[in-house]
């Protein structure tokens, strides 16, 4: 049988790493820690980021200081939330911003795009008949 060919994984950039970090905890509640390098050389100080417990939908990610060359400031992805107009919200008290605001996707749910503190950009969705799980 071939292999599924899905998203396993995602990164994001920071200049501040703290300043993220607190973000994506306040606004998600995710889970963020540095990665344990005592067994494995990855050449750069590098952050986990649990998004949710193990079995459940959805992935993991990790987070480095982004770098002068091959900076990246859009990690392009969407994250599901239950209620949009809390997620907005939440965005904006931390020091995120919105960049397309709230609107309907027909047979699929509300949307918005914003970015963090630190300029990545990533979409908000509350799936209303469509559920990527």
């Amino acid at each position: 049988m071939a292999q599924p060919k899905r998203v396993i994984h995602f990164e994001v950039q920071a200049d501040d790493i703290e300043r993220a970090k607190k973000f994506y905890e306040k606004v998600f509640d995710w889970k963020i820690e540095m990665y344990d390098q005592k067994d494995e050389k990855v050449g750069m100080d590098y952050w986990m980021i649990i998004t949710g417990p193990d079995g459940t939908p959805g992935i993991n990610g990790g987070m480095y200081i982004r770098p002068k060359k091959d900076a990246l400031h859009n990690y392009d992805c969407t994250i599901s939330v239950e209620d949009i107009d809390e997620a907005i919200e939440a965005v904006k008290k931390n020091g995120g911003k919105i960049t397309i605001e709230k609107m309907q996707m027909k047979d699929i749910g509300w949307f918005a795009r914003a970015t963090d503190t630190e300029g990545n950009t990533f979409g908000l969705m509350q799936p209303t008949g469509w559920s990527p799980h």
